[in-house]
C-alpha cells in the first residue's frame, strides 16, 4: 500500500513546490523606479553646501556617449559620472558638477521667451541671478544660450554656501524642446568640457 501512494505523494509535492516559486518571485523593477520625480523642465540648478568647490574636469578626461532612449536625445559626458535618467529628463552629476537635459513639448524658444522663463526663476528662487539671453548656432541647429548662478542653503556646520555658475541652452526641433543646463562651482573650471559636450549634443 505504502509503494503506491508514495509516487503519489511526490507528485503532489512536485505541484505545490512549483506553485508556491511562481506566487513568491518578485515583479521586475524598471531602472527609473524610485528616481526623484522630474522637476518641471526649466526648473533651475542649485549646488550642494556640503560638497566642497572642487571638480575640474583635466583636458586627459574620457568621455562617453549618452543615449537617452526616452528623451530621444544623445550627448557626450566626462566618463564616471552618475547617470539618472527618468521619462523626461536625464541628470548627469560629480561632485557639484551638475548637468541635466530636460524635454518638453512646446514652441521653439526665443531670446525673449528664455529671458523671461529664467525672470520667473528669480522671483521664486532669491539666490538665483539671470544673465542676458541670446540667440546662438549649435552643430545641431539654432539654440538660445543664457547663464544664471544660483546659490546652495548654508550647510549647517560652517554657514558656508556654494555658488553655482550654470550654462542654459534651450533648443528645439520637430516640436519638442530641450533645455540642457550644464553647472558648475564658481573657480571650477570646466569651459573648455563643456563646451565639448553641448556642441555634441544630438537629436535622435
Amino acid at each position: 500500500m505504502l509503494k503506491g501512494i508514495t509516487p503519489l505523494l511526490l507528485v503532489v509535492g512536485l505541484l505545490l513546490a512549483c506553485g508556491c516559486g511562481s506566487n513568491s518571485s518578485s515583479p521586475s523593477v524598471s531602472p527609473s523606479a524610485g528616481a526623484a520625480a522630474p522637476q518641471e523642465g526649466g526648473g533651475a540648478l542649485a549646488a550642494d553646501a556640503r560638497s566642497a568647490a572642487t571638480g575640474d574636469i583635466p583636458d586627459t578626461q574620457n568621455f562617453l556617449t549618452l543615449r537617452a532612449r526616452s528623451l530621444g536625445v544623445s550627448m557626450l559626458y566626462p566618463e564616471g559620472w552618475t547617470v539618472q535618467e527618468g521619462a523626461s529628463r536625464v541628470s548627469i552629476a560629480d561632485k557639484n558638477n551638475l548637468v541635466r537635459i530636460s524635454l518638453s513639448r512646446g514652441p521653439a524658444p526665443t531670446a525673449a521667451s528664455v529671458q523671461a522663463q529664467l525672470a520667473a526663476l528669480a522671483r521664486s528662487m532669491p539666490g538665483l541671478v539671470a544673465g542676458r539671453a541670446k540667440a546662438i548656432a549649435l552643430k545641431s541647429g539654432p539654440a538660445v544660450r543664457a547663464t544664471y548662478t544660483t546659490q546652495s542653503a548654508p550647510n549647517p556646520v560652517t554657514g558656508k554656501q556654494v555658488t553655482l555658475t550654470v550654462d542654459r541652452y534651450v533648443l528645439a526641433h520637430g516640436g519638442r524642446v530641450a533645455v540642457v543646463d550644464l553647472g558648475t562651482p564658481v573657480g571650477v573650471d570646466n569651459v573648455d568640457a563643456y563646451k565639448r559636450m553641448i556642441e555634441s549634443f544630438k537629436w535622435r
